[in-house]
């Protein structure tokens, strides 16, 4: 470790919130930029080769400017922030955060977190159809609710519609107690979950018995159109190719549609085909429809999150690779057998 230093002044009501928990913060990336982190008489000092000083310093005042606009520095927020700076990225942080959809009813702010997320947000906002892939914990549903109660809010639209296939239960419903409503309920539980928070349980049910919030397994939606609504259909990749063009031909005018979807997460009968799948294919090339694929690196739940989902991804690619060396091998096969003289 080399001996050049630059000092730091950090606001004493802005320390804790740096630091994190006995230093956590300041280990975590003394360790990946490979410097030293004191702090003497309110002057932060870090200490290293210059290169790596000058990216830790400039991710600390980063942090620093994050703290400063209210918000709670976490793990995660770390751990993106020195991926970004070893991609020389650091600005694109305050810029990301820059975007606030809007509060929850504690009045937290709702904002993207990730340049993934910030990608996905632009896209909604530009396109009428717009497809947010990516694994578990990238705020994929969560976004899109964000995205729609803002618009409800602002009268951009006159309702919101949820669905999703009931996959689980097949769309048959029948064998379950109770009445619509209380069927689907648990399959539609995370969207209910994000209603509570950023709209409040009282305004939704207000909303839900005016019918200008309808909650629904994704069977319900044949034979409807649905104009000026926000439709956000969750877990796309347990839909049949069918049941994804019936949803995506409901679309009216003035309407906007948001599809999200994991395809590692299929619970399709084994060697079925995902209507997402198809959906990737065939509408890539429209104009007005937009694909953002998220990865683990805009997971935002705990950072164990983001390595199980990435240990997954990496799994699941070299399976993938050896596969199509064995069905390449047994190509080359059956082609030297046609060969071989009798």
């Amino acid at each position: 470790m080399g001996d050049f230093h630059i000092g730091i002044q950090i606001p004493t009501e802005h320390m804790q919130n740096i630091f994190g928990n006995y230093d956590s913060y300041i280990r975590q990336i003394e360790d990946d930029l490979q410097v030293m982190i004191t702090d003497r008489n309110g002057e932060v000092r870090v200490t290293g080769e210059e290169a790596d000083v000058k990216k830790a310093v400039k991710l600390i005042n980063e942090l620093v400017e994050l703290s400063k606009r209210g918000n709670q520095i976490q793990e995660q927020n770390i751990s993106y922030a020195l991926e970004m700076s070893k991609e020389g990225d650091e600005e694109s942080l305050l810029e990301i955060d820059a975007d606030c959809i809007c509060h929850t009813i504690t009045g937290k702010p709702i904002k993207p977190k990730t340049l993934g997320q910030k990608k996905y947000i632009d896209a909604i906002r530009s396109k009428m159809i717009v497809f947010g892939l990516g694994p578990a914990g990238t705020g994929k549903t969560y976004l899109a609710m964000a995205m729609a109660i803002t618009a409800f809010k602002n009268h951009e639209v006159e309702r919101i519609i949820l669905t999703r296939p009931a996959i689980e239960a097949g769309e048959k419903l029948g064998f379950l107690p109770g009445d619509l409503q209380s069927k689907v309920d648990p399959y539609l539980r995370p969207l209910y979950d994000a209603l509570y928070q950023i709209m409040g349980a009282d305004s939704f049910q207000k909303n839900m018995e005016k019918g200008l919030i309808e909650v629904a397994p994704l069977a319900y939606m044949r034979g409807r159109t649905l104009d000026n609504a926000y439709i956000i259909l969750d877990e796309a990749q347990n839909t049949t190719p069918a049941q994804m063009k019936m949803f995506l031909t409901r679309i009216g005018f003035g309407s906007k549609v948001i599809v999200t979807g994991d395809a590692s997460q299929k619970d399709l009968a084994v060697g079925a085909q995902s209507g997402l799948d198809v959906a990737e294919k065939v509408l890539g090339k429209i104009s007005d429809i937009a694909f953002i694929r998220m990865t683990s690196r805009d997971v935002v739940r705990h950072p164990l999150v983001q390595k199980i989902v990435k240990a997954y991804e990496v799994y699941e690619s070299s399976e993938m690779k050896r596969q199509n060396r064995n069905t390449e091998n047994r190509k080359g096969m059956g082609s030297f057998h046609a060969r071989k003289p009798k």
